[in-house]
């Protein structure tokens, strides 16, 4: 069970060892790196590439570990019980399984992505150590062990808003996406954008480059950005001529798919500026 990377999906050499790695010493895959350079997308295609069905839990601020286990709803079960209701009496009728649950029952091998374990409380990760590291947990309501009939490969995404704790990163196999050099990136948009021209993307790449690298810039534009970018290029029908920039214009073409606060549009407005005074 090896992946290789896909037809849709550009994996660096050292990206699919980490990968292959994780499956071989089955430990859970931290993944790192700067929101937009396909943390998530790989564990679609990694599920893709091994043909198997893919669980994803999506993390929030608001969740708690036992949701990835279980739910109890024992409001509704007490007002079963007032009303009549006959399922009342068996207890599983209460209880919601959690995306852990349902990535160890199945018979056959899934991929779990948890996604952006960095967004929940700080405490979020060691809840789950026991679990993860295991592959059961114990259900208190009905005295019963949840075993993983297979054990799933996790894929765990962190965009580093928070540290997460020593005692999870010691159970995990850790890979940080580096961000794609212009080869690489090319290679990426030649997969989402067959039919771009060479002579546009030389000079789309050099001016998200230029605006990647530019000193005080608060939001550096992301893969995924990029690829919006090229798209609205090819919509406009937009050729390398078109992009051409004069010092007085700093700002690219449709520079909204690129820069996403307003402190960075000022600050390419304030180098037009300035290249305009100096004339």
């Amino acid at each position: 069970m090896k992946f290789n990377g896909t037809d849709d999906y550009v994996a660096t050499e050292d990206l699919t060892i980490a990968v292959n790695a994780a499956v071989t010493l089955e430990r859970p895959l931290l993944i790192k790196g700067e929101p937009g350079t396909g943390k998530t997308e790989l564990a679609k295609q990694v599920a893709r590439s091994l043909g198997l069905r893919m669980i994803e839990w999506n993390i929030k601020s608001t969740t708690k570990a036992q949701q990835g286990l279980y739910e109890y709803d024992a409001v509704s079960r007490l007002r079963d019980s007032q009303l009549g209701e006959e399922k009342v009496h068996d207890v599983k009728n209460y209880i919601k399984k959690g995306m852990l649950w349902q990535a160890f029952e199945p018979d056959e091998k899934v991929v779990l992505l948890i996604d952006e374990i960095d967004k929940a409380d700080i405490e979020f990760p060691n809840d789950l150590l026991q679990e993860l590291d295991k592959m059961e947990f114990f259900v208190y309501e009905t005295g019963e062990t949840i075993i993983a009939q297979q054990r799933p490969i996790v894929i765990i995404t962190s965009n580093n808003e928070k540290e997460l704790p020593d005692a999870f990163l010691r159970r995990c196999f850790f890979h940080y996406i580096r961000f794609p050099d212009e080869e690489t990136l090319r290679e990426i948009v030649k997969v989402h954008h067959p039919k771009v021209k060479d002579g546009l993307l030389t000079t789309a790449l050099t001016q998200f480059f230029e605006l990647r690298e530019q000193p005080g810039i608060k939001k550096k534009p992301s893969t995924s950005e990029v690829l919006d970018w090229l798209k609205l290029l090819l919509a406009e029908d937009l050729s390398a001529e078109d992009l051409k920039r004069d010092g007085a214009n700093a700002l690219p073409k449709l520079h909204g798919a690129l820069l996403k606060n307003e402190q960075d549009v000022h600050l390419f407005e304030r180098l037009a500026f300035m290249a305009r005074s100096n004339r």
